[in-house]
């Protein structure tokens, strides 16, 4: 079972059991217990993988446990702390959590209530767990894009330095969210002073410090709805044209060499982006260097084993709303529409599963 299907049925599981589970046992073994096993794949009868009411004395505390640690051979990979479902998540009740993971060689923990699971890592200060989560898995709202983050937490895929990485990108992009939110929300006057000072030299006394909160504000929310509408202009432009969003089409010419390097081929930032965001989820399946970028005219390639019979799929950014197009095992594309190149991860599982087919058939 793949990563996001693990993820959707137990998310469907949690919808319907959560309105019966009263207790925090009732929540480990219901919900928690099956997370362990059929998403990051470890055996849950197997001691010396998964290792309930883990005890380990720490200072003056004696006989504190963590709900579950989990292991490879000596190795501790993750500690989970557990609250009965619909609990909120706050690290100041998960004390025991924080200190075996300071003590401990764990790089990664995770708190849970069964519906949203935190991961947290040591990227502040080391052998120190982080105050905030690098990563957040809500079953109740499931978002994509973490998919390829989440795969790399599973048994098979383990590897901590590349979870480490992965997790300070994560983590600064969620906390950049975070603050961008807030300023759209309600900005605050060192936002106020940066934006002014784009815009006028005037010196930013308290008089025109009101007057400019009150031209940030309405500047933002007329950008926001002036997004949406760019956005539902798009989509409409796009029926009228009589081409669906997700379309199967087959390619005449899909044998043909791509047009060779010449004047004219310029590899863009955003199709950089997308190639790097497409061998981060193809990566689940194939070495990472068997996902190849070939760029030309019309499109920008992206193949397996850098071979033109073998496409993975093609980048369409030369056009007003960016589009992806992924091969299906009938060599067929399906073609989507990206409002913003991240959409890509919406797709992970139909790219991992070129990647499959490619790699068995080869």
């Amino acid at each position: 079972m793949s990563i996001d299907q693990a993820v959707q049925s137990l998310s469907s599981k949690v919808q319907e059991l959560k309105p019966i589970i009263n207790t925090e046992e009732a929540t480990k073994t219901a919900l928690i217990i099956p997370f362990i096993s059929t998403v990051l794949g470890y055996d849950v009868t197997d001691p010396r993988e998964v290792i309930p009411e883990y005890t380990a004395d720490v200072g003056v505390k004696k006989g504190e446990k963590v709900d579950f640690a989990i292991k490879s051979g000596d190795d501790f990979r993750f500690l989970i702390e557990c609250k009965k479902i619909g609990e909120p998540l706050n690290l100041g009740h998960a004390n025991q959590l924080v200190r075996y993971f300071n003590v401990t060689d764990t790089e990664f923990a995770i708190l849970t209530n069964g519906e949203v699971y935190e991961f947290y890592a040591q990227i502040d200060a080391a052998n120190r767990m982080d105050e905030k989560p690098f990563m957040t898995l809500d079953l109740a709202n499931v978002d994509a894009r973490i998919f390829p983050h989440l795969e790399m937490c599973t048994k098979s895929r383990f590897d901590s330095e590349t979870i480490a990485a992965s997790a300070e990108q994560l983590k600064y992009i969620s906390e950049i969210r975070k603050v961008l939110s807030s300023q759209f929300k309600e900005p605050d006057s060192d936002w106020v002073k940066l934006i002014a000072s784009r815009v006028t030299s005037r010196r930013m006394t308290t008089q025109n410090l009101q007057i400019f909160t009150q031209l940030v504000e309405t500047a933002q929310s007329q950008f926001l709805k002036d997004e949406a509408n760019r956005r539902l202009r798009s989509a409409q432009d796009f029926d009228e044209a009589s081409t669906p969003s997700y379309q199967s089409v087959i390619e005449t010419q899909e044998d043909e060499e791509p047009e060779p390097d010449s004047d004219g081929i310029i590899t863009t930032e955003e199709e950089l982006q997308a190639f790097s965001i497409i061998r981060a989820i193809c990566c689940a399946e194939v070495p990472v260097n068997d996902v190849t970028l070939r760029d030309a005219k019309s499109y920008c390639a992206i193949l397996y084993q850098d071979n033109n019979r073998n496409p993975i799929a093609r980048l369409y950014f030369d056009r007003r709303t960016p589009r992806i197009g992924i091969f299906d095992t009938e060599r067929d594309q399906n073609y989507f529409d990206l409002d913003e190149i991240e959409d890509i991860y919406n797709y992970a599982e139909l790219l991992q599963q070129r990647c499959r087919f490619l790699k068995e058939n080869s």
